[in-house]
């Protein structure tokens, strides 16, 4: 038996060396339900700690394909599937060239937690590969995509394991894999979730992270009497989540004035909407292109190499990637004004950073519970294709705003300190106990 946090972490680091995405998302859970944990001896009595933290499964497998020069390339694979308490495996699939066993871990993870607070019955997993479809042919993309379904699917299902996309997946990768999936197996099911609306994906899908996260800081405004309306707010990336996150904060009356890519960011004072936001759907969405010709067409300013956090505003919504935002970046935006911190990325704020803003009383998301419109939707999905119908996107945007309202109730019930609210805390504790009383009652499995 453990007695104190660091016990813990030191076996689990040994468990799992150099994995250190890993390591630290494990830390922000622990060091918020080990209290609760003490309180509930039917937890440590079922060590239920380093069940939680094991995964069920890891697939791990190689990837050849052939490009359009006739070249014969190979990837790693990979599939975690983490936990499945309180339903099939769920969470994205990301191809990029920083993938590791480490990372997916992280986000498998976190994704337990995740689907737990959306109250859908779905578990947690996480997948991907070291392929980077970017400077890559549609040929190309699709010959890695068929090779890669080639081995997945015989690990996953619509009763086993749903993957969806992420970093590096969108509708075009979905798409083959679909393909590639129902070629194998002579079946079509839901084993996919962002497919195309024509065969069997959900409205609100591809809007539902960002749509969610801004849903989530509306509701943490609220708690204080205030709203988005009339906010300026900072967005990282561009890709899906932040245009998704713009469009939502435009609609609710908040001013974006800021998106970013991995060369730099753009900084517009009078806010990107209206034509200058359709130029960013286009920009990044049809010809792939660099942030920074927003700037040259605009003639605002570049922050080249630089994130948004230096911008005074008073939202920030991080959306590009994992440990984006640092100590110092918290401390400028503290600064600056900033009332609230969503996160609509995984993990993008450093556990530094994190401290600062739990310390100055500044409104803070976290992941698990901010950006869970994704997976919510996914969710959605899967339950249309089970039920064999579709909804409106009346519907859709509907019951995501209300699982949105209800992920933020259970942070205010299990992450209310006093006058404020610890939402990383609640988050966790909320997550943690549907899933850890679910492995209790199926016993040591």
């Amino acid at each position: 038996m453990y007695r104190k946090i660091e016990d813990f972490m030191d076996a689990l680091v040994i468990k799992n060396p150099g994995q250190v995405e890993f390591h630290q998302a494990v830390r922000e859970v622990i060091d918020s339900i080990w209290s609760y944990i003490q309180d509930n001896p039917q937890y440590l009595h079922a060590n239920i700690l380093d069940r939680i933290v094991e995964p069920e499964r890891v697939v791990m497998f190689r990837v050849p394909w052939v490009d359009d020069k006739g070249n014969i390339n190979v990837n790693k694979g990979y599939r975690v599937e983490f936990n499945s308490a309180i339903g099939p495996y769920k969470g994205g699939l990301r191809f990029h060239s920083s993938v590791n066993l480490g990372i997916l871990k992280f986000l498998g993870f976190e994704q337990i937690f995740k689907n737990s607070l959306t109250t859908l019955p779905i578990g947690g997993g996480k997948g991907g590969s070291d392929f980077d479809p970017k400077g890559k042919t549609d040929r190309e993309v699709m010959s890695f995509c068929q090779s890669f379904m080639t081995e997945l699917q015989r690990h996953i299902g619509p009763y086993t394991d749903v993957p969806a996309g992420d970093i590096g997946v969108g509708g075009r990768e979905i798409g083959y894999m679909f393909g590639q999936y129902k070629r194998l197996r002579n079946e079509f099911t839901g084993v996919l979730t962002g497919k195309g609306l024509n065969w069997g994906g959900s409205l609100i899908r591809p809007e539902a992270t960002g749509y969610g996260a801004v849903y989530f800081a509306e509701e943490m405004l609220n708690v204080k009497g205030d709203s988005i309306k009339g906010k300026t707010v900072a967005v990282s990336g561009s890709g899906n989540v932040a245009q998704f996150a713009t469009e939502k904060v435009n609609q609710l009356g908040g001013k974006v004035v800021s998106l970013s890519d991995s060369s730099g960011t753009i900084y517009d004072p009078d806010g990107i909407k209206d034509e200058k936001f359709e130029f960013i759907m286009d920009l990044k969405n049809n010809k792939r292109g660099r942030i920074k010709e927003y700037a040259d067409k605009y003639n605002v300013e570049y922050l080249e190499h630089k994130r948004p956090w230096a911008i005074k505003c008073d939202v920030a919504i991080p959306c590009a990637t994992q440990n984006e935002l640092s100590k110092n970046d918290a401390e400028d935006l503290v600064k600056n004004g900033c009332k609230c911190v969503v996160e609509g990325a995984n993990m993008p704020t450093e556990p530094d950073a994190v401290e600062i803003f739990l310390e100055k009383n500044v409104l803070f998301g976290p992941g698990k519970a901010a950006n869970a419109g994704g997976v919510a939707v996914s969710g959605l999905e899967m339950s249309q294709n089970s039920m064999f119908t579709s909804w409106s996107r009346e519907e859709v945007d509907q019951k995501l705003h209300n699982i949105m309202k209800s992920i933020h109730s259970t942070c205010i019930e299990f992450g209310k300190e006093g006058e404020n609210i610890n939402y990383v805390k609640g988050a966790n504790i909320g997550g943690f106990i549907k899933v850890a009383d679910s492995m209790l009652d199926q016993g040591v499995v």
